[in-house]
Parts: structure tokens; sequence; C-alpha cells
């Protein structure tokens, strides 16, 4: 029979949900739950199971938030002997809890497939993100579905190419369009989904244009503020690849919680 706890992150990881697994690897004494004991804690703050309860689990699910940020395992130690001494419990024993995070890979949605896009299309996959490249233009795309780098080429509306593809939060978007008139058509889509990370590439005036006419067509402030534009860090990049590296070393700087 499969455990139900399993299959719990079973289901997570098939659909993107990162989730860190809370298991008691050691216990002397008298302590809430002995050895092998699990409980799933989510990035919403949900969990399933328990590894005893009070004070403690509710340290272990405080770490787990940290280890989903960072993706980084963590063992814990806990007397639980004196709460006056700031111990998590007085059962009189000691527990060593293991923190495994279960990060899903990553997605970095390309949203345009020129000489920029396809260089950060091709950084991204080497830095080991899922791509996922899109273009109105067939010959580009074509282009893009020949080349190693790209798990997967899109065209068509921008909406029925988003309909099947599931954003999460811990995806990135990078915009590398050609013009202020097709930033203005996509943007919306984009801010509909949880991405974690939305970068527009041009100049400030290009934006300053942008946005204006965004607001103009009732797109909310709040919305706007989720932009990353001028896109990139400042490396005085010129080729399309110095412009890759710039924009992914952005993207990267976000997902370590700068």
């Amino acid at each position: 029979m499969t455990n139900p706890l399993i299959s719990e992150l079973a289901d997570a990881i098939k659909r993107g949900e990162a989730v860190v697994v809370a298991t008691v690897v050691e216990t002397r004494n008298s302590v809430p739950r002995r050895a092998g004991s699990k409980m799933l804690v989510f990035g919403d703050g949900r969990t399933i199971d328990t590894i005893g309860g009070g004070e403690m689990e509710h340290r272990v699910i405080a770490a787990a938030a940290a280890a989903l940020v960072d993706g980084v395992p963590r063992l814990l130690s806990y007397s639980l002997i004196d709460p006056g001494a700031g111990d998590p419990g007085l059962c009189g024993g000691e527990a060593d809890i293991f923190l495994e995070p279960y990060m899903p890979t990553a997605t970095l949605y390309v949203i345009g497939a020129g000489h920029v896009g396809k260089a950060v299309g091709e950084l991204g996959r080497w830095l080991g993100f899922r791509t996922v490249v899109w273009d109105d233009r067939a010959q580009l795309i074509d282009e893009a579905a020949r080349n190693d780098a790209v798990d997967i080429a899109l065209s068509g509306p921008i909406d029925d190419a988003l309909a099947g593809q599931v954003v999460t939060a811990n995806d990135s978007i990078i915009m590398v369009t050609r013009n202020v008139a097709l930033d203005i058509e996509i943007l919306p889509h984009l801010l509909a989904t949880p991405a974690g990370y939305i970068g527009l590439m041009g100049s400030n005036r290009r934006w300053n244009t942008t946005r204006a006419r965004l607001v103009d067509a009732g797109v909310a402030e709040s919305d706007l503020e989720r932009i990353h534009a001028p896109i990139g860090i400042e490396i005085r990049a010129e080729t399309p690849e110095e412009i890759a590296v710039s924009i992914l070393a952005q993207v990267i700087d976000g997902r370590r919680g700068a």
C-alpha cells in the first residue's frame, strides 16, 4: 500500500509545487514522535501529517519556509528539556530533524526568439532552467524548435500559448520583444500569471511609453510594479550573449531572495 504522505509528495512534484519533507531522523529519551516520522511543509504554510506538534513543530515549519527560499537541506537539533532556556518543550528528550526541500525545475519563458532571446534561452538551459520560447514569427520558432537549448517552442496568440503551460511563482518570464505595440499586447497576459519574475528589455524611454499606455488601458499600477524594466543588471553589455548574462544574473539574484 502506498504511503499517503508519499503520494502527496509525488503529486506536489508533478504539479510543480515546492515542498519540504521534514523527517525525524534520530531521537533520545522522551520525544513526541520517533525516528521516521515525517511531515510535508508547503510554501503557503500548509502541512500534512505531524512531527509532534507544539513549539518544536512551529520552529520546524519556520525553518522549512527558509529552505523553500534557498533550496538548501537542513539538519535541526532540538532539546526538549527547559523552555525557560529557550527549548521548544519539556518532554525531556532530544530530536534531530532533517529538512529536505523538493524544488521543481524552474521554467524560463522567453518571449521573443530573436538574437537576444536565442542567447537567453541557451544560457538559461545551461544554468539548469527548463526553457520555453515564444514568438509570433513562424520562421524564428522553427529555428528555435531545432535548437537543443529549447525545451518547448511556441507560436500563435500568447494567451493560447500560455493556456497550455502551468506558470508558477518559481518561474521567470523574459520579454525581449521587437516593439512597444507587442509589449502592450502581451504584458497583461503575463501579469495574469503568478510568475516570480517578469522582465522587459528596452530603454527607460520605451518602458515609460509602454507603462503609460498600459495604465491608460486600465492596467493597475501595482501590477506594473512587478515588471523589471529595463531588464538586467548594468554590466555595459553589448552583444546578445552579454545581454543574456546581464538578464539571467538579475533573475538569479531575485531567486536567491535579494
